[in-house]
């Protein structure tokens, strides 16, 4: 152990962070700059303009490794950073990332950061296998996650909404609740009613805290893997994970069975079971069912809450965006329940969602490892680098998108789309690893905000922001704060 701990040290004295642009033309160019006076709501850091270096790195990756990325990632098409003896690619150019993720994307796996943070826990699932057996995992789930196979789970979403209007009538008026808490409740009703084909089989409480146990550990988790130390490295909480990390092992196991065995088959995971792999025949067995399970419990919940939360405090910030949205809602459903048919109709709500995912996307980096000797654009590239696809940054490109930082809905309005390349927006990914749950995620998040929103508004204390941090999602560091209020007749 004190050798472990020297070598931390040694390595924390070694990082000297020597960064290397490379110039390649990726656009027309809007602005090159990031501009730090009178930031917006939107922007809750600036960048820094140095490369950090000791323990400042290390108290800015564990608190937020985002606020850690050099500024020119915000405005290269592609940098090389170094530090404590490693090269770090970041890839911003749409056709490089393009390059990455798709076109070689045989070329790189995801490396030891998603290997050491999240195999633990999710086993050989679909977020973390890699070759042959994730392409089998992802050939049987597919039929299951269809855009057109949605509707089945929409009663389970609505009665996740329903539990939440009941929890929010029974409070005073202009209570204060932490949102993230809320929605990542709500999102988590939801999936385990549609996995499940009800909540009641697990100890939901339980369950949520210790995922949160287990996020917990990832800066850490991420910190020692960087600096190329052992993974038996003790760290803060280290105990308290493992114990979450047993039990939801146990708990996934357990639940994945029942739900397997239940004769009401009309769930994800009932489905999953029985879906064969068309090449090759093959179906999930039980370990197999339990760790996809626990991924999408885990992936699927926390990813919406997050979209979800931001979106909540960037219509706080803006008020006609939040009228029109109530007035669409309005209009599509007339004052009655929102139906699943309905979805379809909520043009702008949808909107406001893509615009929230681009400047806070619940997924904020992609990291891959090249597998062999690779070029990316200009740059070649050693076996075994990593390389980051940093997608908070690709988000708020200065050369990619106009007023980078600005809060607009209306970009993702059809007649922009095409002016827009096609990986310079990256919510879920992209590629044959794009989320496979996105379209359960844009459903859930849709008929949830449209629901919420026509009841109750949530509003901020005046000046305030929220710190970020990233614990695999992007989140609030310590909650979202906001005042929860009942809409009446014109309280708009």
């Amino acid at each position: 152990m004190l050798n472990g701990i020297h070598g931390l040290a040694q390595r924390l004295r070694s990082i000297r962070s020597r960064p290397l642009a490379i110039q390649a033309p990726i656009g027309d160019g809007i602005s090159r700059a990031i501009h730090e006076s009178s930031m917006p709501a939107t922007v809750l850091f600036v960048p820094p303009q140095q490369p950090l270096t000791g323990l400042r790195w290390l108290r800015t990756v564990l608190r937020n490794p985002i606020e850690a990325w050099p500024a020119e990632i915000y405005r290269e098409p592609i940098f090389t950073s170094r530090f404590a003896g490693r090269d770090v690619v970041f890839v911003m150019a749409p056709d490089l990332v393009r390059d990455v993720l798709v076109t070689a994307s045989d070329s790189f796996d995801k490396g030891d950061l998603t290997r050491r943070a999240l195999r633990p826990v999710l086993g050989e699932a679909l977020l973390t296998a890699e070759g042959d057996h994730w392409r089998w995992q992802r050939r049987a789930a597919a039929p299951t996650f269809r855009p057109d196979a949605m509707a089945p789970y929409f009663p389970a979403v609505q009665a996740a909404i329903d539990r939440r209007l009941a929890q929010w009538s029974a409070m005073p008026d202009g209570a204060i609740v932490d949102v993230a808490h809320e929605m990542m409740r709500t999102t988590f009703d939801a999936i385990l009613d549609a996995m499940l084909s009800g909540r009641e089989s697990m100890d939901a409480d339980r369950v949520e805290r210790a995922i949160t146990d287990y996020l917990g550990s990832v800066a850490w988790i991420t910190v020692v893997a960087m600096l190329g130390l052992p993974e038996w490295m003790p760290f803060p909480g280290r105990i308290r994970t493992e114990i979450a990390r047993r039990f939801l092992k146990r708990s996934a196991r357990e639940a994945a069975e029942r739900a397997r065995n239940s004769p009401v088959q009309s769930n994800l995971i009932a489905s999953l079971g029985k879906t064969a792999d068309a090449g090759t025949g093959r179906t999930m067995d039980n370990a197999e069912l339990a760790d996809n399970f626990l991924t999408f419990m885990t992936a699927g919940h926390e990813t919406t809450a997050l979209a979800l939360t931001w979106t909540w405090y960037l219509l706080a910030q803006h008020p006609d965006t939040e009228q029109r949205v109530l007035a669409e809602v309005r209009q599509c459903t007339g004052g009655r329940p929102l139906a699943y048919e309905d979805l379809g109709a909520l043009v702008y709500t949808r909107r406001v969602i893509e615009e929230s995912m681009r400047l806070f996307p619940p997924a904020p980096v992609i990291v891959r490892r090249a597998l062999t000797d690779a070029r990316i654009g200009p740059c070649l590239v050693p076996k075994g680098t990593d390389v980051y696809v940093p997608v908070y940054a690709i988000h708020r490109h200065a050369q990619l998108w106009n007023d980078p930082n600005g809060f607009d809905p209306d970009r993702f309005a059809p007649e922009h789309g095409p002016a827009r390349p096609r990986y310079a927006y990256l919510p879920f990914g992209a590629g044959p690893r794009i989320c496979i749950g996105s379209s359960f995620a844009m459903m859930e998040a849709a008929a949830m905000l449209a629901s919420l929103i026509t009841r109750y508004q949530l509003s901020l204390d005046p000046d305030y922001k929220p710190r970020m941090a990233v614990r695999v999602t992007l989140r609030p560091a310590r909650g979202l704060m906001m005042h929860l209020r009942k809409r009446r007749s014109g309280n708009v």
